[in-house]
């Protein structure tokens, strides 16, 4: 029999069938600033699982425990072996160094009964234009979660933050030059699930006075000595790409822009060689490693509890086979939960697959549970808690409820979630 949930986080996690987003708020407040006032053109409509009225709750010490390791990864990460080491092993593109930082890295954990475990470091996470825009739709539902809110920065002081974010890369690379465009460039963005965010980028940007256009990397190039997006000159680019190294011939002339300085690219492909690329959850778990590295030994075992063990795939099939049910395995440079399999699910094919492949084991870290009350009785939601930071700083937490093997957002019920963190405060 398992034990009474100890944190009052933990009951209302249990318990609480409250409704905190306000969702027709939120979804009116975005069909006005993306302009849809045609049928069918609604979020609603055509997002239905994009957000979820439940809320996540969280203990304090959760919370603190998510920024210490945010904390520590980024001193690790700023470590000269830790870069050799993590860079050394990317495409070339990655490694000459770069003054910017890379906006929206996220750190994703999951919840665990010894603390929150990072699972994941994205170098474009996305979603904080949405979660942002939903800040003004979340209500409270008692006095713990109203005094919550009420040290909560309001969408427009978010906004703030997000711009002055943007603002500093661009004066980390250009000093004190004004920021006249930005191009938010995706492969056909309009295609993308999470257009709708491109959408409230570009609104933000172009009304503090920032030519902005959201554009398919086909559509831009160089002429002149500067990047051009339909033509016109484009000062910085928020890089929105899967393809982290430019690869692509489809992405030639973003290619020769970053190579060749012509704007300032953010996030970049240095960027995600340091944080996004897997192999390097498996450096930042071995505290041994790290060690290595001149890492301290407070931050070396703060990380090996915060981290769950990460091991490359490579030989001794039989060895992985038989312990397959305790590892949880991504490939290397995968991304939004593409060709991600629980050990336990996998076929005798698709491990073949596996061991071919440049996968990553990373051991088995089950999400927590968000119980809620509906029709159909007692629903269980996994959670997924991603903290999107900057320099070290977490600017921004959301939550994200689903159902299956990963996050997909065809969950009734789930989607993008308000984080409250509520309980006894140091």
């Amino acid at each position: 029999m398992s034990a009474a949930p100890a944190t009052l986080a933990e009951r209302f996690n249990h318990d609480c069938d409250c409704a905190c987003t306000d969702l027709q708020t939120l979804q009116r407040r975005i069909d006005a600033d993306l302009g849809r006032s045609e049928p069918g053109q609604s979020i609603v409509e055509t997002h239905p699982h994009l957000f979820s009225e439940t809320p996540v709750f969280l203990d304090p010490a959760e919370a603190l425990a998510m920024q210490r390791i945010v904390e520590t990864v980024e001193t690790v990460v700023r470590l000269p072996g830790f870069q050799r080491a993590a860079a050394g092993e990317a495409a070339p593109i990655a490694h000459a160094p770069q003054y910017t930082l890379g906006v929206f890295t996220g750190f994703d954990f999951h919840l665990t009964s010894s603390g929150p475990r990072l699972i994941e470091i994205n170098s474009n996470a996305g979603g904080a234009f949405l979660n942002v825009a939903a800040r003004d739709a979340q209500r409270a539902c008692c006095r713990a979660a109203e005094e919550f809110l009420a040290d909560v920065p309001t969408t427009q002081r978010l906004e703030e933050d997000i711009f002055a974010m943007f603002l500093r890369e661009w004066r980390l690379a250009r000093g004190e030059q004004p920021l006249r465009s930005i191009a938010i460039v995706d492969e056909n963005p309009g295609g993308q699930y999470l257009y709708p965010e491109f959408q409230l980028a570009q609104r933000l940007f172009r009304a503090r006075g920032v030519t902005t256009l959201i554009v398919d990397p086909a559509e831009l190039a160089v002429d002149g000595g500067r990047l051009l997006a339909r033509g016109e000159p484009v000062d910085m680019v928020y890089n929105r790409l899967t393809d982290f190294y430019f690869h692509d011939p489809h992405n030639q002339a973003l290619r020769t822009a970053y190579i060749d300085n012509l704007a300032v690219v953010t996030p970049h492909p240095r960027a995600h060689a340091l944080y996004a690329d897997k192999k390097n959850l498996a450096l930042l778990s071995d505290p041994q490693a790290l060690r290595g590295l001149g890492v301290n030994d407070e931050a070396a075992e703060l990380l090996a509890r915060g981290v769950p063990r990460t091991r490359s795939v490579t030989g001794c099939e039989q060895g992985w086979w038989r312990e397959r049910k305790d590892w949880f395995f991504k490939p290397r440079h995968g991304f939004g939960s593409r060709g991600a399999y629980r050990g336990d699910k996998l076929t005798r094919r698709v491990f073949g697959d596996v061991m071919s492949g440049q996968y990553m084991a990373q051991e088995l870290t089950p999400p927590s549970q968000r119980w809620r009350t509906n029709g159909n009785g007692r629903e269980a939601f996994k959670v997924d808690v991603r903290c999107y930071t900057y320099d070290g700083r977490v600017q921004l937490m959301a939550a994200r409820l689903y159902r299956g093997q990963a996050t997909n957002f065809r969950t009734a019920g789930g989607g993008f979630a308000p984080v409250y963190v509520v309980g006894a405060r140091d």
